[in-house]
């Protein structure tokens, strides 16, 4: 289930204690990208085949700011190809949908219920264009598996839908084209405008603890070590 917890305390003894093991340069960088970091739109991955589109999707996420993910497995088990994903998985929070069998729905309810519209992607019917979407409402974009596109399901669940104009031949892109397409476009008018996009107070400390202690490869024993001595 898809929960931003952002009542979660945060050790801060802790974490300062561990900053002293991640580089200046490191620190600068992990807030550097928080301040660009948003929630107010996220992508779902519905039934994606291949490994790499996925990856790529997943990777357009973290280059254009979108901190989460979220991933239906009704026919399609997800992996994520490291060659492609360049690591960008790792600091993403990606929540998986794959051990119900209401997997869509409950995805679905759970973005709803987070304040997001869903926004079905296709160039199959009477979408709104991209150059005419409203980036003021917080947006769950889906893109769907590579032949079919999103599921008939989720297309009549959802609050809207969203094309890319294409003059050409062929009637749709690659999903991870299309996706990193999507994205750089709104996330760049989101960043322009004075919508309130960015994370919260609260929502960038949790982030930050979290990439602090992922940047640690002795993180388990350095943090052993930290609570011995508080406890001495």
């Amino acid at each position: 289930m898809f929960v931003i917890e952002t009542h979660d305390m945060i050790d801060e003894a802790l974490i300062s204690y561990l900053e002293d093991f991640v580089s200046d340069q490191r620190k600068a960088t992990f807030n550097r990208v928080l301040d660009a970091r948003t929630r107010h739109f996220t992508v779902v991955l519905e039934d994606i085949y291949q490994p790499h589109n996925s990856s790529a999707v997943i990777r357009s996420c973290d280059i254009f700011g979108i901190q989460d993910v979220h991933i239906i497995q009704n026919k399609y088990s997800s992996r994520v190809s490291k060659h492609v994903a360049k690591g960008s998985q790792k600091w993403l929070d990606i929540n998986k949908y794959n051990s119900s069998a209401h997997n869509t729905q409950d995805c679905l309810d759970d973005l709803r219920a987070s304040g997001y519209q869903i926004i079905a992607t296709t160039p199959h019917n009477d979408s709104c264009v991209l150059s005419e979407f409203d980036i003021s409402k917080k947006s769950a974009f889906v893109f769907g598996v590579e032949k079919d596109g999103v599921s008939e399901y989720t297309m009549s669940q959802a609050d809207g839908y969203l094309k890319i104009p294409m003059v050409g031949f062929t009637e749709s892109l690659n999903i991870s084209v299309a996706a990193a397409i999507i994205l750089q476009d709104l996330t760049s008018k989101l960043r322009a405008s004075e919508i309130p996009w960015a994370l919260s107070e609260q929502e960038r400390s949790l982030l930050y603890a979290d990439w602090i202690q992922k940047s640690i490869k002795s993180i388990k024993k350095i943090k052993e070590h930290y609570n011995e001595s508080v406890k001495s």
